[in-house]
């Protein structure tokens, strides 16, 4: 894929409306739905400001969580939870939907830009277009959740052609949303010039570089819970780094494959044949592939479970896997010293628990002191990079979770496909 895309620095917007793709998937809390982290709307302000200083009306629009945009579809849902469908009535769904309304985030987003965000009760009926052109250069609006329409994860055409119909340039800059072929991440380009924003323009730059032209020694480090999740990405970075390490819970089908006894540790039975594989590929490539020859291991999954060390390949029957032990985090630790660029993806270990997380703490800790070029693919190992206090030390975090994850698998993804070619 080309990642070498035209940005809002390469188009003048001056005077135009231009459609924002933002993320403002926000966490809230569940009862009372407030913003617990502005994290996503802080990251948009600099595209924000760059095209509110050049004078650009911005049109912004998000999705926020899974609404189901039709009723039928949303007691359809309901009814596989358990639900009763007598019960749900036309009334509840409604109020389902207002719970993921964009309105909180219109208010956080004036409060730290500090002007008004005018807020459409719509995203293309009659508010939206009204307000969209009435619009002045200077001037920003969001649209309401994108997803309230039938239309955007289908990437139907009559939605995107109608979402371009309010403005004169698309500037994409979601990437946690570049994955998705959705009318408002890619079906809008067909219609507009596209570009990227600032935020995705970054993640090219960095992810792409360090995929395409890596400051060697190139490591990668792969963690997390299944193989199955990191099939694609293990079989694209055996193509492309100097060393491969394996920690996590998918380490487990690793030893198992090569005939290792792993207790009631997390097992991927059918995915054996395909670690196998992938030993087999490292070793033709001439690339270093790391795995645990320790384990801290426990007799439950539980915070205050008993942590006892044991061999990679002996783990007691009725013990199992919970992180990487002292041995393994040498072993890895000392892969990254000299390194070039270091990409990792998914945790070591269950490092919720604080008696298992010394593993990803101390990968955490080797990158931030490692001299690299350090990325983090977004998810589980962005949260443990900063929990543990090491996020400012890292090079770049991905805003992206499947993004990123599709990103390191050499996908093509439509959100960055569509923009213009530099």
């Amino acid at each position: 894929m080309n990642y070498n895309k035209k940005t809002v620095y390469d188009i003048d917007v001056a005077g135009k409306k231009v459609l924002l793709r933002c993320d403002f998937n926000v966490p809230q809390d569940k009862a009372t739905g407030a913003i617990t982290s502005d994290k996503r709307i802080v990251a948009a302000l600099p595209t924000i400001r760059y095209l509110l200083g050049q004078g650009a009306a911005v049109i912004a629009c998000s999705h926020l969580g899974k609404p189901e945009p039709s009723f039928e579809k949303w007691v359809k849902k309901q009814a596989e939870k358990g639900k009763d469908p007598a019960e749900l009535t036309e009334e509840k769904w409604q109020k389902s939907l207002k719970k993921l309304t964009l309105a909180p985030v219109a208010e956080r987003l004036s409060e730290l830009l500090g002007k008004p965000v005018i807020f459409a009760h719509d995203v293309v009926g009659p508010d939206a277009k009204a307000k969209a052109a009435a619009l002045r250069g200077g001037e920003i609006m969001l649209l309401e959740n994108t997803r309230f329409e039938k239309g955007e994860t289908k990437n139907d055409s009559a939605l995107a052609k109608e979402l371009a119909s309010m403005a004169e340039v698309y500037v994409s800059d979601a990437f946690g949303s570049v994955h998705r072929a959705h009318a408002s991440t890619a079906g809008v380009a067909a219609y507009l010039p596209a570009v990227s924003g600032l935020l995705v323009a970054k993640e090219l730059e960095v992810m792409g570089k360090a995929l395409d032209d890596p400051t060697r020694p190139f490591v990668a480090v792969l963690g997390g819970a299944k193989v199955s999740d990191k099939i694609a990405v293990i079989n694209n970075l055996l193509e492309k780094a100097d060393t491969v390490i394996i920690g996590g819970g998918m380490a487990y089908t690793f030893a198992k494959a090569q005939g290792g006894e792993i207790g009631k540790s997390l097992l991927e039975e059918d995915k054996c044949a395909y670690a196998l594989e992938m030993i087999e590929k490292a070793k033709a490539k001439g690339v270093k592939l790391l795995l645990p020859v320790d384990t801290v291991a426990a007799k439950e999954f539980a915070a205050d479970a008993e942590p006892v060390v044991v061999d990679a390949m002996h783990i007691p029957a009725d013990m199992m896997g919970m992180d990487i032990g002292p041995k393994t985090i040498e072993l890895f630790c000392a892969a990254t010293r000299g390194a070039g660029t270091i990409v990792w993806n998914g945790p070591m270990g269950v490092f919720e628990f604080p008696a298992f997380a010394n593993g990803t703490k101390a990968m955490a800790k080797a990158l931030a002191e490692s001299g690299a070029v350090t990325i983090i693919g977004g998810g589980d190992s962005a949260a443990a990079a900063e929990q543990l206090g090491f996020a400012d030390k890292i090079t770049h975090i991905s805003t992206g979770g499947g993004a990123s994850l599709e990103f390191l698998e050499g996908k093509e993804l439509p959100g960055v496909a569509c923009l213009l070619d530099k």
